[in-house]
C-alpha cells in the first residue's frame, strides 16, 4: 500500500513558484532553461507521444500560430518523453504528408524536447499515473520573464487544447501586469477590466495613484473601468 501511494504521488511546481530549471536536447539544439529566455515570456507544453493523431493537431495549431505568439512577445518550449529521432521524424512527417483545417507543409521550428529519462517532466508533474505512467499529459506552463510560473492548465490525454484560449491567457497575464488590474470572466481585450479593491492582493496602481478614471461600481468590492482595445494590444504586444 505504502509503493502504491509512493508510486501516485505526483511532485509539480505551482503558480507563483520559480519554474524549474534543466537543461536538454531539443529538436533546435539544447535548450538552458530559463537561462536562454531570459526577460522573454514561456510557455512551455508538453504532449503524450510523437506520431499521435491529437498531438499532431496540436503541433500544427502551434506550429500556425507561432507568429501570433511570438508577436505578443512569448516563445514556445514544447516536450514529450520521446527521443530526439522520433522527434525529427514526425516533424517531417507533419510538413510532407499532413493536411488538416486549410494547414498543410507546416514546419515547426521551436524546439522540441527530447526527454526519455522523464527528468524534465517529472520536474513539471506531467507525468500522471492516473492518466499513464510512462506518457506526459497535456500540460501547459506560462512563465514570465522573471522565470515564474503564472498559469498551470493539464488536459487528459484524449482532449486537444483549446487555442484561442492559450493565447487569451498570455494578453490577459500581460494586460494584468501592464495596467495594475483584475480580469473578468471571458475577458477580451476591449472589454471593461476589474479594479481591484485597495488592499486586496496586488493592490491596484490606478487607485493607489488617483489614476482610475471612471469607474462602475455594482458594490464597494466590484469595480470595473474601461480600457480599450487598442491600448491593450499597443501595450502588450512585441512591436517591431
Amino acid at each position: 500500500m505504502e509503493n502504491l501511494q509512493e508510486k501516485q504521488h505526483v511532485s509539480m511546481p505551482r503558480i507563483g513558484e520559480p519554474a524549474p530549471a534543466f537543461k536538454a536536447i531539443t529538436t533546435q539544439g539544447e535548450v538552458n532553461f530559463p537561462a536562454d529566455y531570459k526577460d522573454k515570456w514561456v510557455i512551455l507544453f508538453s504532449h503524450p507521444a510523437d506520431f499521435t493523431p491529437v498531438c499532431t493537431s496540436e503541433f500544427m495549431t502551434f506550429a500556425n500560430m507561432e507568429k501570433e505568439f511570438n508577436e505578443a512577445g512569448a516563445e514556445l518550449l514544447g516536450l514529450s518523453v520521446d527521443g530526439l529521432y522520433s522527434h525529427i521524424a514526425w516533424l517531417r512527417t507533419i510538413k510532407d504528408k499532413i493536411e488538416y483545417k486549410g494547414m498543410k507543409n507546416v514546419e515547426v521550428t521551436f524546439p522540441l524536447i527530447e526527454d526519455i529519462t522523464m527528468d524534465v517532466a517529472s520536474k513539471y508533474g506531467m507525468i500522471m499515473p492516473g492518466e499513464s505512467d510512462t506518457k506526459a499529459v497535456r500540460a501547459v506552463f506560462f512563465i514570465d520573464p522573471k522565470g515564474v510560473i503564472r498559469t498551470i492548465i493539464y488536459y487528459p490525454l484524449s482532449l486537444g487544447r483549446n487555442f484561442k484560449e492559450l493565447y487569451r491567457i498570455l494578453i490577459g497575464l500581460k494586460a494584468a501586469d501592464e495596467f495594475g488590474v483584475a480580469l473578468p470572466a471571458d475577458w477580451h481585450p476591449g472589454d471593461d477590466v476589474i479594479v481591484p479593491t485597495a488592499g486586496s492582493c496586488g493592490v491596484a496602481k490606478d487607485r493607489m495613484e488617483g489614476k482610475e478614471g471612471e469607474m462602475t461600481c455594482y458594490d464597494w468590492f466590484f469595480c470595473t473601468r474601461k480600457l480599450d482595445k487598442d491600448t491593450v494590444l499597443n501595450k502588450v504586444l512585441k512591436k517591431k
